[in-house]
């Protein structure tokens, strides 16, 4: 089968196969190369588009590309308002209220100055492309925070804030634009602010309507388990597409009303439909940044001078900071918080795709300057992408604003033997945090000067109170197997299904009424049962650190220990492993690995360090 047509152009399946491809590997090959993901797609699509002229999206999907973009804009926003549960606010609620109420008004107003004296728009062009500019990206922040892993607080602000004004910004081009169309034509003031206000009107009431709605026939069981999904992105499409009606662009405004109200709903299949919209929503990211870049039209950009780059430079370290300063200003939020996410304003797809709607407004209204909104939209967008996703992890860290440098490793279980487990890797240095609903259990942690938290750790106290971002491995070690299996299945999304492990579980002696093997975390170390490992520590086994060298192998160390069990390798910059039965240890100088030893082992003979 021929890949393009006579025309030249590819053929359409193998166009949204190239799409798929190219934004799912590039998502996978940023996780590889710990490198954030957005600035992979955009030099992905600049290569096959601009570049290559392998795909161009005009060209080869033609007409849908506008309907693409804008269903997959709602899609994004509606996951992030799906997100948003009041609980997570906690104590960064009064900075979010500050930066949306008082931070939208005061960033539309220092972008639109930027935009009149830095890239010299007219003060039309500059107040709608300014209102526009007061989104600081989900679809950008979402990939950042997972990869520069923040404290909660201040990835709370930026999450929200990303969220939340995201339609906002939208519907502020929508007001300025109004005002620039009233100035312009016939079309009374009043007549614009009353479409105006009754958009803005429908959109809220419709999107908490559906939301209510949907809510209330998910709990009644008005609609099966396996038409839940189905019935949620028809009922999203609707009410997008008919807000959209009303007032263009009050769509976003609608379904992020939508997915906040659903969030807070308290539905029992919250978590499934969630997970599900954030797997569909790293697809659509990946694929909308592909398209946007691809069809990115260079002889636009030929035409942006020096200042554009006064422009970039007025938003990030003038507008920007300004206006997240002045917002949090005796918010109580901490100063070294209040100046990462002042620092912190990576712009993404909705700002490119609305700016490039209403600067083609703007053109049709005789305003020749409005050709440049979409080239700096997107130069904005990729100096953004690129400098605050090489940046926030690094500046997060030297503010002492992200998890521990080394990954800890969470124990779900107070027992003697989790307890020793624990010591030895407090010992190496390895962040440990030991968790049981049931406070005596703790007390020989406590003694020992392990962290703790009394509590079930799949409590809405413990995703309030503990900092997880801190934590890489996750070790379900109750007496309880069926508990042991929720918490690893339950959290084997948040740690991912590698890092996460369980003891193994009791033997019944009928097969089929164990809990299937699919559930639950991994098998490690001996491979014992909880009351097995009890048992080791109560005959006197102990938990020992070693480390290896060029000169004390693994096969050296077997050799010396034989009937000791290999519970771990500490890789020589902290990184835990926990390791199965049996499984071999990759040779590499200073690992060290924590293995369980019976009674009466004689110490490792080791060469003196040099």
């Amino acid at each position: 089968m021929a890949i393009e047509t006579e025309a030249g152009a590819m053929a359409p399946v193998m166009a949204f196969a190239l799409v798929g491809a190219l934004g799912v590997g590039s998502q996978w090959l940023a996780w590889r190369l710990r490198m954030p993901a957005i600035v992979l797609m955009l030099v992905a699509g600049i290569l096959i588009g601009p570049v290559a002229g392998v795909f161009d999206p005009a060209r080869d999907i033609g007409p849908l590309m506008g309907p693409i973009i804008s269903i997959a804009v709602a899609i994004i926003l509606f996951e992030g308002g799906l997100t948003l549960n009041f609980h997570t606010l906690q104590d960064a609620a009064k900075g979010v209220k500050r930066l949306v109420f008082i931070g939208a008004p005061l960033g539309w107003l220092t972008s639109a100055l930027a935009l009149r004296y830095g890239a010299g728009l007219s003060w039309e062009s500059a107040a709608v492309f300014g209102g526009i500019m007061i989104v600081t990206g989900p679809t950008v922040i979402a990939p950042l925070l997972r990869t520069a892993r923040l404290s909660k607080r201040p990835a709370a602000l930026l999450q929200w804030e990303a969220i939340v004004n995201d339609p906002i910004g939208a519907l502020a081009a929508v007001l300025a634009f109004s005002v620039v169309l009233v100035l312009n034509t016939a079309t009374t003031f009043e007549a614009a602010m009353i479409d105006l206000v009754v958009g803005i009107a429908v959109a809220t009431v419709l999107g908490a309507v559906a939301g209510f709605g949907l809510a209330r026939s998910f709990k009644r069981g008005w609609v099966p388990e396996f038409m839940k999904v189905p019935v949620l992105f028809a009922l999203l499409l609707a009410v997008f597409a008919v807000s959209d009606m009303v007032l263009h662009e009050s769509g976003l405004l609608a379904v992020t009303v939508m997915g906040i109200v659903i969030a807070n709903a308290n539905l029992p299949s919250y978590e499934e439909l969630r997970r599900f919209k954030e797997h569909a929503t790293v697809l659509l990211v990946s694929g909308v940044f592909i398209l946007l870049a691809a069809g990115l039209d260079m002889d636009a950009i030929r035409t942006l001078d020096w200042r554009a780059l006064i422009f970039v430079l007025l938003v990030i370290l003038i507008a920007r900071p300004i206006t997240v300063f002045a917002s949090l200003l005796g918010s109580g939020v901490p100063y070294k918080e209040q100046i990462l996410v002042a620092f912190t304003g990576p712009r993404g797809v909705v700002l490119i795709a609305v700016a490039g709607l209403f600067g083609d407004r703007l053109l049709n209204l005789g305003f020749a300057d409005a050709a440049l909104i979409g080239p700096l939209a997107f130069i904005l967008v990729a100096v953004t992408v690129v400098v605050h996703g090489f940046t926030l992890a690094p500046f997060a860290r030297w503010l002492g604003l992200t998890g521990a440098e080394t990954p800890g490793v969470i124990i779900v279980g107070g027992s003697n033997w989790t307890t020793a487990f624990a010591e030895a890797l407090q010992k190496a240095e390895v962040p440990v945090l030991m968790t049981d609903p049931n406070y005596g259990h703790l007390r020989a942690a406590r003694a020992a000067g392990i962290a703790t938290f009394s509590g079930d750790i799949l409590s809405e106290a413990a995703e309030q109170r503990l900092e997880l971002v801190s934590y890489a491995t996750l070790v379900a070690a109750t007496d309880n197997d069926a508990y042991n299996t929720l918490v690893a299945t339950d959290l084997a999304p948040e740690f991912g299904r590698e890092n996460v492990f369980q003891v193994r579980r009791e033997n019944t002696s009928n097969a089929r009424h164990q809990l299937p093997r699919t559930l639950g975390g991994r098998w490690f170390g001996p491979e014992e049962t909880h009351h097995g490992l009890e048992q080791l520590i109560h005959q006197g086994w102990t938990f020992r650190i070693t480390r290896l060298t060029d000169e004390f192998t693994f096969e050296d160390w077997r050799k010396e220990q034989p009937e000791a069990h290999l519970v771990a390798r500490i890789a020589p910059n902290g990184t835990i492993k926990l390791i199965r039965k049996d499984e071999d240890v990759a040779p590499a100088p200073d690992v060290r690995i924590v293995t369980l030893r019976p009674p009466g082992s004689v110490d490792d003979v080791q060469p003196p360090a040099n």
